[in-house]
């Protein structure tokens, strides 16, 4: 094994379960998730020269993986255009009711558009402070804030309609307050 491949794994181990899990989050599906977590490992082999500071790499994976699922969220787009094939059988148990919690969440949050999902995400599993989602994304505070508010605001909504459950609102953050 190169010292390439010998440091990414070493910057790896400490953050991979949580990578995984927010690769995931951010995917439709967990069979995405996975799918695109190896490939931003591909990018990550490819590119871990360039990562100057070993403090800097979860910050640094997670750049990648957001960059990789925009990509593909982009060429996404063109494929909703299509019409879906195939009939559902009118009798059998919608989707909906036969998922858990988990499965209802990924659920409402693969209808986010994917700034306010990647927003949620962080800030609500991964357990970041706002700062850094700002800073990870490259955009204002204020930005992520508003992603923050509207798409709590859209979950609501989505369990509401979807499911038929009514989520408490979620307190605003108070200015200045970052977690």
């Amino acid at each position: 094994m190169d010292a390439s491949r010998e440091r990414l794994q070493r910057l790896l181990e400490p953050v991979h379960d949580r990578a995984v899990a927010f690769a995931r989050s951010v995917c439709r599906s967990t069979a995405d998730g996975d799918d695109l977590f190896q490939e931003a490992l591909l990018r990550a082999i490819e590119k871990i020269d360039a990562l100057r500071e070993d403090r800097a790499f979860r910050v640094w994976l997670y750049r990648v993986i957001i960059s990789l699922h925009r990509s593909r969220y982009r060429r996404a787009f063109w494929r909703r255009l299509l019409p879906l094939t195939g009939d559902l059988e009118a009798d059998a148990p919608s989707a909906e009711e036969t998922l858990g919690a988990a499965s209802r969440a990924r659920l409402a949050l693969s209808e986010l558009p994917h700034d306010q999902r990647e927003a949620i995400v962080l800030y609500e599993i991964e357990e970041w402070k706002v700062e850094e989602i700002a800073e990870l994304l490259d955009v204002s505070v204020s930005a992520i804030k508003s992603r923050l508010a509207r798409g709590r605001e859209r979950l609501r909504t989505i369990y509401a309609r979807r499911f038929g459950v009514a989520l408490a609102p979620t307190p605003a953050l108070i200015p200045g307050e970052t977690r």
